[in-house]
Order: structure tokens, then sequence, then C-alpha cells
């Protein structure tokens, strides 16, 4: 089973991991700034692979640029002063909670997500597909990989989120940034970087107070 893509972005997929996915409206970055950090952050892949190291310490470099990579993603999100900001009305917000709802403890266990006025960081722990599958077989036809889930959250709330809106065309980028959990440090972290996301751009004091955020307690 294919546990590596590419699209604007390589994506490392291990299959039944816990996954932390940012994903944003279209249009609420310029593409200018997107191509300049894109850019800059392949240039600095290309500098590790050409580093004389063992792969695995390569692949450790890779992963942590990743991160580096994604709180930069997320701070520009916040700093930016234009572009849509459909997530902030309620109705949209109820809307992609449905989505992200509807597929819990089915394709994935929903741990938390956070939607702001213009992207949504989510974490999603895949294994629950492996309780169900017995062989080789079974994954080849029933697992359903990251790409394909958040295909299935975007596409529906895009949908009755434009209808909503009474407008069409596109309404989410095409592409996520996700990055799989290694150890339990870093799932402890992520909640917490997800959950206090609303309080870094100075919405609330308390991340319970803020309602586009989720965390599941049992």
């Amino acid at each position: 089973m294919k546990t590596f893509y590419r699209q604007r972005l390589p994506h490392i997929q291990p299959i039944g991991a816990s996954f932390f996915v940012t994903f944003r409206l279209f249009g609420s970055l310029p593409r200018s700034i997107i191509k300049e950090l894109k850019v800059e952050y392949e240039d600095k892949i290309q500098d590790i692979i050409k580093k004389d190291i063992t792969s695995h310490q390569k692949n450790l470099e890779i992963f942590n640029l990743r991160k580096e990579y994604l709180v930069e993603y997320d701070s520009l999100l916040h700093k930016v002063n234009t572009g849509p900001i459909y997530l902030a009305n309620d109705n949209i917000r109820a809307i992609l909670q449905k989505q992200l709802h509807r597929f819990d403890n089915i394709l994935y266990d929903l741990i938390c997500y956070s939607i702001m006025s213009n992207h949504v960081h989510i974490l999603i722990n895949t294994s629950i597909q492996l309780e169900a599958i017995n062989d080789d077989t079974e994954l080849e036809m029933n697992y359903k990989p990251l790409d394909v889930i958040m295909k299935k959250i975007k596409g529906p709330s895009a949908w009755y989120s434009n209808k909503e809106l009474n407008k069409n065309g596109q309404f989410w980028e095409r592409e996520s940034f996700d990055i799989y959990i290694r150890n339990e440090i870093m799932y402890s972290n992520v909640i917490s970087y997800i959950l206090n996301n609303p309080i870094k751009a100075n919405m609330v004091k308390n991340w319970e107070e803020f309602p586009g955020n989720y965390l599941k307690l049992s």
C-alpha cells in the first residue's frame, strides 16, 4: 500500500498512524508567500540529503524540518489580514464539525481539533481501521489512507459551505499539510499546540472558551 505521495509537498503516511493535519481556506494566503516558503523548505531538504550522515539521521532532520515548517506556516495564517474567514461563521463551523465527527470511530479516532477563521488543525488516529482487518488483502481493499480521509472531510464540507454562503468555486486549498506522530511526547505536545491555537491568536484566555475547539475526553 502506498505510504508516500507528493503534490506540492511530500507526504509520508504510515499505515495506522496518528496524524496532525492542517488545512486552510482557498485564497487564505498569497501564493507568493507560499511559493517563497516552499522554495526555502525544499532547499533545506536538499541540504539535508547532501549531508554525509546515516539515512536515519537524514530522516530525523527532515522530520524536524517539517515541524518547523508547520509552525511557520501556522504563524503566517494567524498574521494574514486579507483573504476569506468563512470559518468564523457559526453555521460554516458547524458544517465542518459535522463532517469531522461523521467519520469518528469509523475511519479514525478524532482526538482534537481547532477551527480557526481561515484554517483548521486536527489530530486523528487511523489505527482504529486496523481492528477489523485480518490480512494484507483486506488491508489493500478496505484501509482508507489519510489522503482519502481528507477528501471525505473536505469534499462534503466544501459543498455544504458553498451552499450556505450562496457561492460557487473552490472552498479549500487542495493540499493539506500533515505530519505523523512519532511518540507519546509528540502526541501530547500536538494536543496542546492545537487547543492553544486560539489563545496564541489572542482570541480567548482559556482553550475551552473557544467554540471551534474540541478534545475527546475518553
